[in-house]
């Protein structure tokens, strides 16, 4: 234990630095007449953790806090994939989950849009593909937007959510070849 104390009175104490509210501003701004331009209503977002650590599902709940105000911009997480716009998927699928990640899919209703969260939704992060896990979210149903991170940061997942909607708002515009979005991974 003194050791442990001893670390920390050497490094100090490290956080990353806060966001600038201006920028915050701009994003909020953007992402909320994106769902009112697109959606003409709230966006509905269904959350899967396929096997996650919790670390973006931290995060996500980050969304909620008055700073964020994931409801006041018309973003709300909802309990049935029948209700949900976009499924937002943390964690490798572990392979007793890839059933009922297929099965919440399939139970979302068309256009749905899926964005994969964090670094082991995008790629398997460290977990990778094993005897228990079938890796990124990719590899079990078709992802529209990747946001890398481990975890990625409140900000990261609302310009995923952006990137998300901009793609839901023109499908044809992009090449079938091109990226999803900026957030791609």
């Amino acid at each position: 234990m003194l050791h442990v104390l001893r670390q920390i009175a050497r490094t100090g104490i490290k956080t990353e630095p806060a966001p600038s509210p201006a920028e915050e501003m701009v994003l909020v701004a953007r992402l909320q007449e994106q769902v009112l331009r697109t959606l003409g209503r709230a966006l509905t977002i269904r959350h899967v953790d396929a096997g996650s650590c919790n670390g973006c599902e931290l995060e996500i709940h980050a969304l909620a806090n008055p700073y964020y105000n994931l409801e006041g911009l018309g973003i709300r997480f909802v309990a049935s994939p029948r209700h949900a716009d976009v499924l937002l998927v943390t964690g490798p699928v572990s392979k007793h989950m890839a059933i009922a990640l297929k099965r919440t899919y399939d139970a979302t209703p068309d256009p749905k849009l899926v964005i994969a969260a964090g670094d082991c939704g995008c790629s398997g992060g460290i977990f990778g593909e094993s005897y228990a896990s079938l890796g990124r979210a990719a590899n079990v149903i078709p992802v529209d937007v990747a946001i890398p991170g481990c975890p990625p940061t409140p900000t990261a997942l609302l310009q995923g959510i952006l990137a998300a909607l901009s793609k839901a708002a023109s499908p044809a515009e992009a090449p079938p070849d091109a990226p999803a979005g900026a957030a791609d991974g």
